[in-house]
This record gives structure tokens, C-alpha cells and sequence, in this order.
């Protein structure tokens, strides 16, 4: 006998009593004014979290320079920069990274300027590296008046894509022949796709505007804030899996190993 079960008689009869919900002109526009409130309400939260936050986070700064490659650890450890860092080259050009800070602009803390800080070291002579978010306001923000709370409407509709401009710089490499960005160029897609065919090197972030990766807002929303998770690998690095991760260039194998995985913690005493 098969043991499929017989549906019930009657059943494909049975109206679903969740179907066809309707909702009214009044009551959508009454949702649709509820959720704006939230909006606000988040983005008010998140201004006041990040001016409380700045006091700790340079706290934390003073801390994490005395701490050997606290910030080339971290980086690594999260799962996307980890993917994008595979060429071994780019994880020794990191180690040399001291500092990493997130400078947010006043008017617009959602965006903001990532400033690496390096120490010399034998691929390029920049003590700083910096890539800006830069925030471009519609031109109706020009006659807007903030509110009590300092919001101005544009501010409220707010859009990464339309009103975020990232910038580029030129990094001084020592030796421009083998520039990392050079040695491993970022290949875009020949399908035109929104994320390229190769990442290249990790440097690439630098020297070209586009981010299709959204490596700025990670670093900056993600790594930055939750930093001691990332240098202490208490974060599962799970999601950016490359089965062809193994797989270095005949260069990179000749370069020295820089180990940034994650520091051993001590064991716990028995009470």
C-alpha cells in the first residue's frame, strides 16, 4: 500500500479565510504615517547611540593601539573581508595597519570617511589611506528648515544609492610596477553584472570609487562597531565560502606567512 496520505473530502473546496484581506484607502494611509514615526523614531535612536558612542570608541582606540595587528585581525575575521583579502600579499600589506577610525559627518552620520593609519612598511608610502562616503544632499535640502529635533524631510528620505557619493585616491606605491592593484587588478564583469567577475586586490577598495561590495558600510557599521568580537573571532565566519580560497598565485606562496586568525584565548581556571 502507499503511504501517501488521502486529502480530506472537501478540502481543495475549503476557502482560505486569510485570503483576500482588504485594506482601505484610511487605514493605509494611517499605517504608511505610523511607519514614517518609526523612521524617525530609528534614526533619532541611532544619532543619539553614535555622539554617546564616540567617548567609547576613542577609548577603546587607546586601548587597541597598544594591541599587535588588533585591526588586521578584526578586519579579517569578518567573513567578506576575509573573501576579499584571499591573496596572501594583501594580508601582509595589512599587517602593517596601527589604526582604523570611522570619522561621520556631522550633518549626516550615515555617512562618513574610514581613515586606515600604517605604519611604514615596504609596499607604499602613505601613513594614511582614506576612502569618503560622501553624503550629496537633493537640491530641495538647500530650503528645508530642521524641525525641533534638528530633521529636515530630506533627511528622512534618505537613500544610500541616490545620495551617497564614495570617493578614490591614488595610493603612492614604492614601486609602481608592483602595485598590489596592479598585480591584481579588480576585473569587472563582462556581462555587465553590479559585482565584478574578480576582486582583485583588497587595495582595489581605495584606488576605485565604485563599492560594489558594500566593504565601506561593513567596515564602518560592522567591524568598527563590534570590533573586540571580530579581533577575538567570537563572530562565525561562515558566509562568503570559496571552495577555490586555497588556491593562492605562485607569487603569493613565495611571500611570507602573516598569521591574522584569530588570538588563542587563555583557558579558564577550575574553580
Amino acid at each position: 500500500m502507499s503511504g501517501k496520505k488521502r486529502a480530506s473530502p472537501g478540502a481543495d473546496e475549503e476557502k482560505n479565510p486569510l485570503d483576500g484581506v482588504e485594506l482601505g484607502d484610511d487605514d493605509a494611509q494611517k499605517l504608511k504615517d505610523i511607519q514614517k514615526q518609526m523612521e524617525r523614531v530609528d534614526l533619532l535612536i541611532e544619532r543619539h547611540s553614535q555622539q554617546k558612542l564616540l567617548t567609547v570608541y576613542e577609548q577603546r582606540r587607546q586601548v587597541t593601539k597598544a594591541i599587535p595587528k588588533f585591526w588586521p585581525v578584526a578586519l579579517v575575521n569578518h567573513p567578506l573581508i576575509s573573501f576579499q583579502t584571499q591573496h596572501n600579499i594583501d594580508r601582509i600589506a595589512l599587517s602593517y595597519l596601527e589604526d582604523l577610525w570611522v570619522a561621520r559627518d556631522p550633518k549626516e552620520p550615515r555617512c562618513f570617511t574610514l581613515e586606515f593609519y600604517f605604519k611604514s612598511n615596504p609596499y607604499f608610502t602613505d601613513t594614511v589611506l582614506k576612502k569618503e562616503y560622501k553624503y550629496v544632499p537633493p537640491p530641495s535640502a538647500a530650503t528645508e528648515e530642521p524641525d525641533a529635533d534638528g530633521l529636515t524631510p530630506s533627511m528622512l528620505d534618505f537613500s544610500w544609492e541616490r545620495d551617497v557619493q564614495p570617493s578614490a585616491i591614488k595610493i603612492n606605491w614604492k614601486d609602481p610596477e608592483n602595485a598590489l592593484t596592479k598585480l591584481h587588478p579588480r576585473v569587472e564583469d563582462e556581462e555587465e553584472d553590479s559585482v565584478p567577475a574578480e576582486a582583485g586586490s583588497f587595495f582595489n577598495f581605495f584606488e576605485i570609487s565604485q563599492d560594489p561590495y558594500d566593504l565601506g558600510t561593513t567596515i564602518a557599521n560592522d567591524v568598527f562597531a563590534t570590533a573586540t568580537d571580530y579581533f577575538l573571532g567570537n563572530v562565525p565566519n561562515e558566509e562568503y565560502s570559496d571552495t577555490d580560497s586555497e588556491e593562492e598565485d605562485d607569487e603569493d606562496e613565495d611571500e611570507e606567512e602573516i598569521d591574522l586568525e584569530k588570538p588563542r584565548p587563555k583557558k579558564q581556571r577550575k574553580a
